[in-house]
């Protein structure tokens, strides 16, 4: 028998998409812009390394990180947001995916106050939050993520009840996928209502080095300032986006001591590390920032075509970071539909990256739109797009 709190799950976005348009013939040239999948090229080195320590497939791979590689992520928060975690805070990841899962397993308590556990969810979010937190045996409370909100969920809005019952509160900056931006008010107010309520904050940070123009605050060093209990953070970090390689599935999680002891713990049961050749790979990568810097003046031009193609369609704000689109639509689920049979163009409802509460889809009237496509052909089918469905 298959657990009840998984028995009326929707099916996931990308199968939802294929039933919704795959019955259908494309009505142009096809142009993918639903997945967030890198398509800029990674630096021409990571070749050389990889040869160089192929041997390492050899050897079974450190659990938690290498010491060099956790002794450079170490290094690159320092650089990146001036805080201080050292290599025994921090934990190597089959990509952040893995972390922001097994972290809600590894961490949350199954009970609080003789209640049953919230988990505060954004709403439209990244889909393994939910599981995350039903996995702990959480109750989802979604905090709609909405245009007066700045698109990033007010979680001192939900009720004092469900806030008591708090365990955790995922949030992702820049946000996926409105590439909303907390900054360090927003993550103060946060992190004061955490202690408040005694809840953990899991940050999903792995779109932050893809923005316009300011580096966006990280609440590490916003909880350090504030001298924060360092278990009241978690963040979670990829080099997926940051450095073009998604099929590297390398990322990190950064904790307070007794966090990264219990998920090191639950790793060692339950976890698959990072073959050393890769881990080595990562390595250099953290260690690196002229690649990353390439690769954000790529995205930042995307933003200006963007900008430029879309000024004067209702309702458009372009992000502040990522790499996606969030546009404004009658109903997303059929724009796509329009979209796939007239155009060819593919795009992904946003309601299928929410959840209805009281009979609202805070994702129904957007369409997410991945810029991942070489700057001229995003280009053309974004113009292509705004003639197609806003003239």
């Amino acid at each position: 028998m298959f657990p009840e709190r998984f028995s009326n799950l929707p099916a996931y976005a990308f199968p939802r998409l294929r039933a919704l348009l795959d019955s259908h013939a494309p009505g142009g040239s096809v142009v993918n812009m639903t997945i967030g999948e890198p398509k800029h090229p990674f630096p021409e080195w990571v070749p050389q390394v990889l040869a160089e320590n192929v041997d390492g497939f050899a050897v079974y791979p450190p659990n938690d990180g290498s010491p060099e590689l956790l002794d450079a992520i170490s290094a690159w928060i320092g650089r990146r947001y001036g805080a201080t975690v050292g290599p025994e805070r921090i934990m190597t990841l089959n990509g952040s995916r893995e972390g922001l899962y097994n972290a809600a397993v590894a961490l949350l308590p199954e009970s609080k106050a003789g209640k049953q556990p919230t988990v505060l969810i954004p709403n439209p979010f990244y889909q393994v939050y939910m599981i995350g937190a039903l996995s702990a045996g959480a109750e989802p409370v979604f905090v709609p993520a909405l245009r007066q909100t700045g698109f990033l969920p007010d979680f001192g809005s939900v009720p004092a009840e469900k806030l008591d019952r708090a365990t955790a509160a995922y949030i992702c900056s820049p946000a996926n996928p409105q590439g909303s931006v907390a900054d360090r008010a927003y993550w103060k107010e946060l992190i004061t209502l955490a202690e408040k309520h005694d809840f953990t904050i899991f940050s999903d940070e792995c779109y932050s080095e893809i923005y316009r123009d300011t580096p966006p605050t990280g609440v590490l060093e916003v909880a350090e300032e504030m001298g924060a209990d360092p278990e009241r953070v978690v963040i979670f970090q990829s080099l997926s986006k940051r450095s073009n390689m998604p099929g590297l599935r390398s990322g990190f999680v950064a904790a307070g001591p007794e966090s990264t002891k219990r998920l090191r713990q639950h790793r060692a049961y339950s976890g698959a590390p990072l073959p050393l050749p890769l881990q080595r790979v990562a390595e250099k990568l953290w260690a690196d920032e002229d690649h990353v810097v390439t690769n954000r003046t790529l995205y930042q031009e995307k933003f200006a075509e963007a900008d430029r193609i879309l000024d004067g369609v209702p309702g458009y704000q372009g992000p502040e970071g990522g790499f996606f689109l969030w546009l404004p639509v009658e109903d997303g689920e059929q724009a796509a539909l329009d979209l796939w049979t007239k155009t060819g163009i593919r795009v992904l409802p946003g309601a299928y990256l929410a959840r209805d509460v009281a009979g609202e889809n805070p994702g129904k009237p957007f369409i997410r739109v991945a810029m991942v496509t070489p700057k001229e052909e995003m280009a053309q089918a974004l113009i292509t797009l705004r003639n197609h469905l806003y003239q």
